[in-house]
């Protein structure tokens, strides 16, 4: 797909099927957050491909914004791994790029997914048995909407590049 339909069809997906994600599919958003740009190289991205039965059970215990989808990529960073300073870590700047890379590679195969930040990080933790150093950053459900979803009708409603964009 041209990257400019990409992004103008990219939109967050709320009703899923239960139809799976190929694994060559996965491989390919994977393989996106491996692309993305990180602090310094640093690549602390840390990504849990959530799909059993038991796993996406466990998700939805803390996190109530699946929306029936048949993967969810929970997209951390290890603390330990992330640039940083003593008054600042890229982690969550790092982290939200890399999703950002694998939703964009979701949209260009024809994925639907959604960003979501509603959770508890430490929950979310707790109910995987994540090690302490990984922080869940965001999780991102992923499939092929619902054949009744009537999407976002917010989705087109965009501010002027006037109102965003600031010339010096």
């Amino acid at each position: 797909m041209e990257f400019e339909r990409v992004i103008e069809t990219r939109t967050a997906t709320r009703k899923f099927k239960a139809d799976r994600i190929s694994e060559e599919n996965i491989q390919k958003i994977l393989r996106a957050a491996t692309l993305a740009p990180t602090a310094k190289n640093q690549q602390p991205q840390r990504i849990y491909v959530i799909e059993s039965d038991e796993a996406l059970a466990k998700v939805n215990q803390v996190c109530p914004c699946i929306y029936g989808a048949p993967v969810a990529m929970l997209v951390c960073a290890d603390k330990d791994a992330a640039w940083h300073t003593p008054e600042y870590s890229s982690k969550e700047m790092d982290a939200s790029i890399v999703a950002t890379h694998m939703i964009l590679e979701a949209t260009n195969l024809g994925i639907d997914s959604c960003w979501v930040k509603y959770f508890d990080p430490r929950a979310m933790a707790k109910e995987l048995d994540l090690s302490e150093n990984i922080a869940p950053i965001c999780i991102i459900p992923m499939g092929y909407k619902a054949d009744d979803y009537a999407g976002n009708p917010a989705h087109t409603d965009r501010k002027p590049i006037a109102e965003i964009s600031f010339r010096l």
